[in-house]
């Protein structure tokens, strides 16, 4: 049984999101919703703090052994248990590029804002100042697989004649990082860390301003990053 990882063509560069490696008994897909599902509970009302695989494992009636089989350790369970969260991001086709943009970032704040997202990746984070190994893993499994999203909106507004074509692939991938460090930098930035509301009014204007950033590229591309 093997996994298989989603890449996201950018030219001459790819978005590559890793592929489980299954080795012996074949993994049930029961048993690591049920893990992951009961990580994220564990996270609500124990906190990063509080969570142990043994806790994990008796909400998720598994053996502990089956958690060790599956991750290293805490951490990178709690990354995955996250991930998934993340991975269920859907950009809306609402007509227009600056609708898509809002749309999908009310989703994201939604999913930041619920409490097993903050514990979990707030944890995380702090604890991959100090561990570069699981610093790699959240940008595995979290931060490049969303990045399909901006794919996917700049060609989506190209097909809408909103936007021009990239013409270098090395440009294309330079800016689908930059926009979602953007988006994804303010909002994480206004909700963990001000603790402010992320609303529809505070949306419109992150993407009155990133709109404008990428017309000044289209019109100024030997100034791009």
């Amino acid at each position: 049984m093997q996994g298989y990882a989603h890449s996201y063509n950018l030219g001459d560069e790819q978005l590559i999101s890793p592929a489980p490696r299954v080795t012996g008994r074949p993994r049930s897909a029961a048993a690591d919703a049920a893990i992951l599902a009961a990580t994220r509970a564990a996270l609500v009302e124990l906190g990063w703090s509080g969570l142990t695989l043994g806790d994990v494992a008796t909400r998720a009636g598994v053996a502990k052994t089956t958690l060790y089989r599956r991750w290293a350790g805490k951490h990178e369970l709690v990354v995955d248990a996250v991930a998934e969260l993340f991975d269920a991001l859907r950009l809306p086709d609402r007509g227009s590029l600056a609708a898509d943009i809002e749309g999908v970032v009310l989703q994201f704040a939604a999913i930041l804002a619920r409490p097993e997202a903050r514990c979990g990746l707030m944890g995380a984070v702090a604890e991959s100042a100090r561990d570069d190994a699981l610093r790699a893993r959240i940008r595995a499994s979290i931060v490049d697989p969303q990045k399909r999203l901006v794919v996917e909106g700049r060609a989506r507004a190209e097909v809408r004649g909103e936007l021009p074509p990239e013409e270098d692939p090395r440009t294309a991938a330079r800016t689908v990082d930059l926009v979602f460090d953007m988006v994804a930098g303010a909002v994480v930035h206004r909700l963990l860390v001000s603790s402010e509301p992320v609303d529809a009014a505070w949306v419109g204007s992150l993407t009155r301003v990133l709109l404008a950033g990428l017309a000044g590229t289209a019109q100024n591309p030997a100034g791009s990053v």
